[in-house]
């Protein structure tokens, strides 16, 4: 493989990486919104930024790391062709994650708006979506199982 593809393979890889680490600690934001007691403004308005920030930044991630891909499917064929059935499974599981990331923000604007219905155990199952989304693609990936 020529070299420029395989600095856009790496650079994925980072900002894919990136985007799921935000993915990883977004709904742990939302576990501790869940146990702030309704008195405690000051801390929900922190967690709220926090939360904000991390949404908007791994937003950014996201982009990237979609481009990238993107560059690499339809620029130099990765996951065309015979034996390609782990990048339709990959890109469906990129679907679902993009998905994720904006039912992130749904939930983040229930906590704006003091709508949460949801437990902190909710969230802490919620959670572990994203962690079980990256590991599926990674072994699409690596092993290409079909």
């Amino acid at each position: 493989m020529s070299t420029p593809y395989l600095w856009i393979k790496a650079l994925h890889i980072v900002f894919v990486a990136s985007w799921f680490a935000g993915l990883f600690y977004l709904p742990r934001l939302f576990v501790n919104l869940a146990m702030v007691p309704g008195d405690s403004h000051a801390e929900r308005e922190r967690l709220l930024l926090m939360a904000r920030k991390l949404y908007r930044f791994s937003g950014i991630l996201m982009v990237i790391a979609l481009v990238l891909g993107a560059v690499m499917w339809l620029g130099y064929g990765v996951g065309r062709g015979p034996g390609s059935g782990w990048m339709h499974a990959k890109l469906t599981l990129v679907v679902a994650t993009i998905g994720y990331h904006h039912y992130c923000r749904r939930l983040m604007r229930d906590f704006e708006q003091m709508a949460n219905r949801r437990s902190d155990r909710w969230y802490r199952v919620f959670n572990e979506v994203s962690v079980l989304l990256f590991a599926a693609v990674v072994i699409l990936v690596v092993v290409k199982p079909f």
